[in-house]
């Protein structure tokens, strides 16, 4: 449980248990074992954690401390950490080590405006690691912040999301039908969630991830700058550019990566898209 987790998120991490899960099943498959949820026991919760960054300036405001959790029902073509699907891939870390990492850093965090956010894989398969790990950050007085796709959000009561100061929501499409062809999951949850958080006045920053040839058509993003013109507490939109830097996992999985020969969006399509989101008002990164 010691072992040191900082590292980078483009490491690839299998576990010993997630590798005899993985080698008798499908990897695509949502295993048992990213079903089971941890029994909440306070500081001796036991999370599955792929790796911690310290310093991060793009999840979040300021300075962050970011963990990426393991565990995903996602399974997006572009996926750039397709280690983290199963939970049982990261390494088991308690509430209480986790904290220990993160009050080393907490005065450094407040000084930049920054904080804690919590990634994945998603979050929300280990929601009662998250949530106490949210509650002490909050009492430490700490910015906090999720990355999710949101497909989870029942999961969350209202109480849980007032620890909560900001979501990174990922929007992968406005398309159901593309949303489906993209992640093998169905798109409603996260509008759901997204309106949900909008109805409570939950600050989000919306993330849309611009693959040429699959979700940079105009009628898909007219559809998501629309759900996005609707969110009440939406705070900026930010325009992912396609990459590769998660091709290598997927080889060293063993795993067909589908978008292998797909190149990042020009600088015009890039601009196009943002224009659209633009025209609704909003502010676009």
């Amino acid at each position: 449980m010691a072992q040191s987790l900082s590292g980078s998120r483009y490491e690839l991490h299998v576990t010993r248990q997630g590798a005899k899960e993985t080698k008798s099943q499908d990897y695509y498959t949502i295993h048992a074992g990213d079903l089971e949820e941890a029994v909440d026991a306070g500081d001796e919760i036991v999370g599955h954690v792929h790796s911690w960054e310290v310093g991060s300036t793009v999840d979040g405001p300021g300075l962050r401390f970011v963990a990426f959790l393991t565990g995903c029902f996602l399974r997006c073509q572009y996926c750039h950490n397709p280690d983290t699907w199963h939970k049982h891939n990261g390494r088991p870390v308690t509430v209480a080590r986790a904290m220990q990492e993160i009050k080393k850093y907490a005065q450094v965090l407040k000084i930049s405006k920054g904080g804690v956010t919590i990634s994945g894989g998603e979050p929300m398969v280990q929601k009662p690691f998250i949530m106490q790990i949210f509650r002490r950050c909050k009492e430490l007085g700490l910015h906090t912040c999720i990355d999710t796709a949101g497909r989870l959000g029942e999961r969350m009561t209202d109480e849980d999301l007032s620890y909560i100061d900001l979501h990174l929501l990922d929007i992968k499409s406005g398309d159901p039908v593309i949303y489906e062809q993209l992640t093998r999951q169905p798109l409603q949850p996260t509008l759901d969630y997204a309106r949900r958080l909008s109805d409570l006045g939950r600050p989000m920053w919306v993330r849309f991830v611009l693959v040429p040839g699959l979700t940079d058509g105009f009628d898909n993003v007219e559809k998501v700058a629309e759900v996005c013109a609707g969110l009440k507490s939406l705070e900026r939109v930010e325009i992912l550019r396609f990459h590769q830097m998660g091709k290598d996992k997927w080889e060293q999985l063993g795993l067909d990566y589908p978008l292998k020969d797909v190149e990042p969006p020009s600088p015009e399509l890039t601009e196009r898209v943002r224009g659209q989101f633009r025209s609704r008002g909003l502010t676009v990164y």
